[in-house]
């Protein structure tokens, strides 16, 4: 079957795994908290980026290469850390550490995935990145560190903009709780998705499993968005960054970095990149659209900047680089292809990707990243 005739666009991927996800589990992948407002100020600002087309340019074909943090990549996106993110598809991270390996791409496992470290490093490529929330205890913040370069890998992200659970409505209206319990009302909705089902069989019911070596089955009293890990963790501070620059030997990046004066700061302190992300309106309802900071956060430092937040196309991935970004993050939308296509979901999805930003630089007459011109702004 060809897939470009079938699922042309991510929205097709989006539409199929809807039907394949248990309704609490899409709940838990596509929502955002509070009215979803800055959801939707992600998708109008990438909107509000144009360019103007440029002609005769002759016949090329365009380079998509570029380089972060010292490597070359083939392509300028990676796979983002999502949580829990084997319940979204069963096996998920196995199967995007395989997909980013493949690719020549960084793939970024979460401290709160379904699979722990020990459990990926088969899997990982040359690229493999942590993203650790941040535990308060000393001893386990090494030890996390430990295994984490024990299994391969290199770089670590620390994400700063969780300092409490997200409220995430959709999510709770749901029924879905940490760690997931069966109830009927959602059994009603598993069998509906036999794919779901007979995957979740073969793995288990998905938990946090790196977290297992330091929390028992306790936390009772939490929210149904405050997973096992709040037990752990602590809001960082300025200097917990430092704390974490020293005990790391590899490229450090700092997650959820929105104002340019803190880009300015933790650049003082000898981070390796900013990563700007509104956590794609999980977590703040009132945050701008990111991609409005982008020009101001360029303006404000000299390191590379990686940019989440909204992404939908190869298009917006332009719109990001063009406006100062360095690399782009997705994690939606990689498990819209798990859910739509399974296995052969993420090659696709980067295949479609391509696709679309080689024909959008062929509009531009861009034959490499670093000739995308200037952008314009519709109005809004």
């Amino acid at each position: 079957m060809d897939l470009h005739s079938s699922y042309p666009g991510l929205s097709d991927l989006r539409y199929a795994a809807q039907k394949r996800i248990p309704h609490f589990v899409w709940e838990y992948l596509d929502s955002a908290t509070g009215d979803e407002r800055t959801k939707q100020r992600n998708r109008d600002g990438l909107d509000a980026v144009g360019f103007l087309p440029s002609i005769l340019h002759g016949e090329f074909k365009p380079d998509l290469s570029t380089s972060l943090l010292g490597h070359n990549y083939p392509l300028p996106f990676g796979i983002s850390p999502i949580g829990m993110s084997g319940l979204i598809w069963p096996g998920a991270e196995t199967l995007l550490a395989q997909a980013g390996a493949r690719l020549g791409i960084p793939y970024a496992l979460s401290t709160v995935a379904t699979q722990a470290p020990e459990d990926v490093a088969p899997h990982l490529g040359d690229h493999a990145w942590f993203q650790m929330y941040p535990p308060r205890d000393e001893a386990i913040r090494t030890d996390m560190l430990n295994r984490a370069k024990a299994s391969g890998f290199r770089t670590l992200i620390l994400t700063v903009d969780v300092p409490v659970a997200s409220r995430r409505e959709r999510q709770t209206r749901s029924g879905l709780t940490n760690p997931p319990k069966l109830t009927p009302r959602l059994l009603a909705q598993v069998v509906r998705c036999p794919a779901w089902a007979l995957g979740i069989m073969k793995t288990g019911m998905p938990h946090m499993r790196m977290l297992d070596k330091y929390t028992d089955a306790a936390g009772q009293g939490r929210s149904t968005t405050e997973h096992v890990g709040y037990l752990l963790r602590t809001s960082p501070d300025w200097s917990y960054v430092e704390w974490l620059r020293d005990a790391w030997d590899g490229p450090f990046v700092i997650k959820g970095v929105t104002r340019p004066q803190d880009a300015e700061r933790l650049e003082t302190l000898g981070v390796d990149a900013i990563w700007l992300s509104n956590h794609a309106g999980r977590q703040f309802d009132g945050a701008p659209a990111a991609i409005d900071t982008l020009p101001a956060m360029r303006a404000a430092t000299t390191l590379p900047i990686i940019f989440d937040s909204g992404i939908e196309g190869g298009l917006d991935i332009l719109r990001a680089l063009a406006l100062g970004a360095n690399f782009v993050m997705m994690g939606r939308a990689w498990h819209y292809a798990l859910g739509a296509l399974g296995k052969a979901g993420p090659a696709h999805l980067a295949d479609l990707l391509a696709r679309d930003m080689e024909a959008n630089m062929g509009q531009l007459g861009a034959r490499t990243l670093g000739e995308l011109p200037d952008t314009i702004h519709h109005g809004r």
